[in-house]
């Protein structure tokens, strides 16, 4: 199990994540919108719906560009802590943990690119997104 930053962004995820890798190094992986077949706006199709850089030694960073009509201002909204397990039982008992008094932003559920993913903010005000990890190839 790893903790990640998790960085939100409007437009520029792709270059955050270019910048990242030229120096942290490492593997980048980058999912558009259109990838996913969850292209809301035809201008979104190409931004980054999922994106991490890993470098050798294991420093990871994720990032992603907020969809049409998600709150985003820079230095506020601009991260979540990304919780990824190995197992749904693992991320499932750390949901139950973590939701206690939480708002449930999405339910902890199978989604298109994980077994399980849920968001929720917790009673403290921060955002976590927890899923079971995937295999993803590199960019």
């Amino acid at each position: 199990m790893n903790i990640t930053p998790h960085l939100n962004f409007n437009g520029q995820a792709r270059q955050a994540l270019a910048f990242y890798q030229s120096v942290l190094g490492g593997q980048s992986t980058l999912v558009t919108y259109r990838d996913l077949g969850q292209v809301q706006n035809p201008a979104q199709a190409e931004q980054i719906v999922w994106g991490q850089v890993e470098s050798e030694n294991g420093l990871r960073i994720m990032a992603f560009d907020v969809a049409p009509g998600m709150p985003w201002e820079p230095g506020q909204n601009a991260f979540f802590v990304s919780l990824r397990g190995d197992t749904a039982a693992e991320i499932s008992a750390l949901w139950s943990r973590l939701s206690e008094g939480a708002s449930i932003v999405q339910a902890l559920a199978p989604s298109q690119w994980s077994p399980l993913y849920g968001m929720l903010k917790d009673r403290f005000g921060v955002v976590w997104v927890l899923d079971v990890k995937m295999p993803y190839p590199a960019a």
